[in-house]
């Protein structure tokens, strides 16, 4: 069984995708961890953001221990990871990964819960169970600064709503991979729930009892 989730950043897919996961035993994989694994080396290595082949080169380098760099949530390395996202190369490297991931999940469990920007599209289009949780940029921005505020940053409200705003335009907007509602994708928009209430919505679904 594959559970395929896309949404933009903040919309509580992270925290449902595990849930999911947990709930049906199956592995969890959030893709967006592994751009931000590459956004945190190409800020290691100097990269600049829009040097595509340096970000790719740092891609087909990603290993299992960059999953654990210690910046992997802060909001530097989320803009860079939205920036890398575009880069073909970048993609490319890490999409092997991602259906291998899926296709074998590790310990031997019986399904895979998938989450990102382009799981249901490019990654798994062939997904049983497609679900595209989203939520207004506005409330948003609310979880994503309580969530940088609780770790220590300083940013504003007002910043990380731009931050959001722009990084949904980018996702959008890019040629290749662009974040959409999939066909056949359940719609949930959280902007109105707690998690609790997205994940009895969510399940609901993959039950097909919705």
């Amino acid at each position: 069984m594959i559970i395929a989730i896309d949404g933009p950043a903040a919309a509580g897919k992270g925290t449902l995708a595990r849930k999911l996961a947990e709930h049906y035993g199956y592995a969890h994989l959030d893709t967006g961890a592994l751009y931000r694994a590459v956004a945190s080396r190409v800020l290691r290595a100097g990269v600049a953001p829009n040097d595509s082949a340096g970000a790719t080169e740092e891609a087909q380098l990603l290993d299992a221990g960059d999953l654990l760099a210690p910046d992997l949530r802060t909001e530097r390395v989320s803009d860079i990871a939205s920036r890398v996202a575009t880069v073909p190369g970048v993609r490319a490297a890490l999409l092997d990964f991602q259906r291998e991931f899926a296709r074998r999940p590790p310990e031997g469990q019986k399904g895979a819960v998938v989450e990102g920007r382009d799981i249901c599209t490019v990654v798994l289009p062939n997904a049983d169970k497609k679900l595209f949780v989203t939520a207004s940029a506005e409330v948003r921005a609310e979880r994503r600064w309580k969530e940088l505020a609780a770790g220590g940053a300083t940013v504003s409200r007002a910043e990380v709503l731009k931050s959001v705003v722009e990084r949904d335009r980018r996702d959008e907007e890019r040629a290749q991979s662009s974040l959409r509602v999939a066909p056949g994708a359940f719609l949930l928009d959280t902007t109105k729930l707690d998690i609790d209430a997205a994940f009895e919505a969510a399940k609901a679904f993959v039950s097909g009892q919705n």
